[in-house]
């Protein structure tokens, strides 16, 4: 999966659960990760992301956002068919198949956390570990994050994070 020249990389997903949750994934087992409209994710997800690469799945915008499960990355990048389609929220007229503009990823459910680690519990952290989920003023729905949050993630989620992680 990596290599000491590719090491395994590791990533937030936030999504609302009332709109696709943890459990959706779970049932499904394999769903598009679609609807991201935002460059600065859109790159990491088309540019950075890895079949392979770990997901920490995020519950946001909701009574309690938390970091609730593990999925794996399972595809290449490929054109997110919501952008041209115009019955779609997510339709951007100015996108082509020939040209598209916004890329999905196929995301595999791995595992839903039995202790969800809220966002809460993670500002209380004696250091933020360069999260970029804990900086002031970030909303990327995509975001990388670091091999030690990660890890810390696992931990206060009751999980061996050396069972879950790449070394």
């Amino acid at each position: 999966m990596s290599s000491d020249s590719n090491p395994a990389r590791y990533w937030l997903l936030k999504s609302e659960p009332d709109v696709f949750s943890i459990d959706d994934l779970k049932r499904k087992q394999r769903e598009g990760w679609d609807g991201v409209r935002n460059y600065q994710a859109r790159n990491s997800l088309r540019d950075e992301m890895r079949p392979g690469d770990l997901v920490i799945f995020y519950h946001s915008s909701c009574a309690q956002p938390a970091a609730v499960g593990l999925a794996r990355v399972d595809s290449e990048a490929q054109p997110d068919p919501t952008q041209f389609d115009p019955a779609s929220d997510y339709h951007d007229p100015k996108s082509s198949p020939e040209d598209p503009r916004w890329w999905l990823r196929q995301i595999a459910y791995v595992h839903r956390f039995e202790q969800p680690v809220t966002l809460q519990a993670m500002k209380q952290w004696e250091d933020d570990l360069d999260f970029p989920l804990l900086r002031r003023g970030n909303r990327l729905s995509v975001m990388p994050v670091p091999a030690a949050a990660a890890r810390r993630i696992l931990r206060d989620a009751g999980l061996k994070p050396d069972q879950w992680m790449s070394s």
